[in-house]
Formats: C-alpha cells, sequence, structure tokens
C-alpha cells in the first residue's frame, strides 16, 4: 500500500455516513465509509477507488482529487497533504535537494523569540524530532521525564524507545502515532537522515514503530491536548499548538499551554525561576 491509499483508506473508514449525507443502514460492520459509498460520492469507479488505496495508481488527476476530497469532507490541511502525496509518489524529486541536513541550529531571531516567551514551555524541532532549541520552562517541565538525557535530544526516539516514555504519556499509543506521523509528514525514507532514523527505530523500538508504518498516515495534528504525569507535578493537561517555521528553516516551534486551571497552577509553580536566598546586609 503506497502512502497515498493508506491515507485515503484511513480517512474514508473515518467518514460517517451521516457526515457524508447518507443513511447508515443494518448490518454496518464499520462505522465509515464503503468504497462503493465513496465511489458514488466522487463520481469515480469502485474499482479505482481500490486500486488508489491498493497503491497500484498513484497518480490521480486533479479533478479526481477534488471530487475525492469532496466526498471525504477533507479540511484545507488533510487536502494539502493528499496533493502533495500524489505529486510527490514520484521519488524522483525532492523539495530539500540531495543531502540536505536537517539543521540543528536556529536563526537569531527564533532563539529571541523563544526568550520572549518567558516561562512558556517551547521548542524548536527539526523534521527528525531533534530538540534544537527550547525555553527553560521546557528544560524545567521535561527533564524530570528523561527526555533531555541524551546528548541530542530526540522526540521520536524518546516516545518509541524509551520506556520510561510510556509512563510519562497515560495517551502513549496516541503519542507514538503522533511521532510515526510527523516523521512521514514528508518524503520519508527517500530523505536519507529520515530513513536512517527510521532504520534505528526499527531495531530499537521494534513493533511499536514498525507495526504504526503500515496503519498511521503521515499528517500529525498541529494542535490538541496533552496529558503527562509528571513525577513532580502530578497530572498535567497540556494545549499544544505547532507553528511551522519558514521552509528554508525546515524546523517547527511547539508550544504548549495550560488547559486547565490546575494545570496552570502546576505547570507555574514548575517552571517558576529559582529563588534566590536571602542574604543578610551589615547594618
Amino acid at each position: 500500500m503506497s502512502e497515498l491509499g493508506l491515507f485515503l483508506r484511513t480517512r474514508r473508514e473515518a467518514v460517517t455516513p451521516a457526515e457524508a449525507g447518507l443513511p447508515a443502514g443494518p448490518r454496518r460492520r464499520t462505522p465509515g465509509l464503503r468504497r462503493s459509498e465513496l465511489a458514488g460520492l466522487s463520481g469515480v469507479s469502485i474499482e479505482y477507488v481500490t486500486r488508489l488505496e491498493q497503491g497500484r495508481d498513484r497518480h490521480p488527476s486533479a479533478q479526481v482529487l477534488s471530487a475525492l476530497a469532496d466526498a471525504l469532507r477533507m479540511t484545507t490541511s488533510q487536502r494539502l497533504h493528499l496533493y502533495r502525496l500524489a505529486k510527490g509518489a514520484d521519488p524522483g524529486f525532492s523539495c530539500r535537494g540531495k543531502g540536505a541536513e536537517a539543521p540543528r541550529t536556529v536563526r537569531p531571531t527564533v532563539r529571541a523569540l523563544l526568550d520572549r516567551l518567558g516561562p512558556t514551555p517551547a521548542a524548536v524541532l527539526n523534521r527528525l524530532g531533534d530538540v534544537v532549541a527550547h525555553t527553560d520552562a521546557f528544560e524545567r517541565l521535561v527533564a524530570p521525564l528523561g527526555l533531555l538525557d541524551a546528548p541530542a535530544p530526540n522526540l521520536a526516539r524518546f516516545v518509541l524507545a524509551d520506556a520510561r516514555a510510556r509512563e510519562a504519556f497515560p495517551d502513549w499509543e496516541h503519542v507514538a502515532d503522533e511521532q510515526v506521523a510527523a516523521l512521514k509528514h514528508g518524503p520519508f525514507r527517500a530523505d536519507p537522515q529520515v530513513a536512517a532514523l527510521a532504520d534505528e527505530l526499527t531495531v530499537v523500538a521494534g513493533p511499536a514503530f514498525t507495526g504504526r508504518l503500515e496503519t498511521v498516515p503521515g499528517l500529525p495534528r498541529a494542535s490538541g491536548v496533552l496529558r503527562l504525569a509528571h513525577p513532580e507535578a502530578g497530572a498535567l493537561r497540556l494545549a499544544y499548538e505547532t507553528l511551522e517555521l519558514p521552509a528554508d528553516d525546515d524546523q517547527r516551534l511547539m508550544v504548549y499551554l495550560p488547559a486547565d486551571a490546575a494545570t496552570e497552577a502546576a505547570l507555574a509553580e514548575l517552571t517558576a525561576p529559582p529563588r534566590q536566598p536571602l542574604r543578610l546586609v551589615a547594618g
């Protein structure tokens, strides 16, 4: 199955008949759409939908892509991802160029932006998931989890291959899905650096990584709520936002905000600057 076929299948299975304006009907084994229903809604044959999902046709026309996107009620980001998958099916082209290194430094203005975020946990990641810069508050939040223990911290490697991550993230299965989706969000193995990391994760993470490659499409969520079981602050709920930096940076900014009042209070205590000891002044 191609990435295009995987994405179409997972979207078809996620859209209910009611959302598509169809009756559910009796004896339905799946809550999503059948291939025949998608074919009818998009005006293509069932055989063609099958070929697309099975990866036997990787170059649908723009008109077919638009019809499928309409039928599957795709958002703007999902439509962009669909078109990227269709246009990127030919491995002969990469927008990054041959041998482009994943940047491990940030521009001075990006560093200044992090400094201005002050007590907000935030970090800059490259396409490999390397944590290349972060705020002091981010360090105070994640250092007790073990994320920053490695000389070159990598979020994907920590989540998928470090046993401590399963304790830190109550929703570890979902968090692991998102990390695999982030690695696949691009040329994936056509990128030598991503391919090398994927080979490493295949060995050190095993089925936790390889089992997701065939089921998780490469479209990570840009925002959501992350639950943490923090060893010092207890249960936290953090709303996160992902901000893509300019294409030349090839990096993304992750910002974490408290999702409820209890987390806000715990986070304020956790990320507060260390108190300076009082000094006696001789009179």
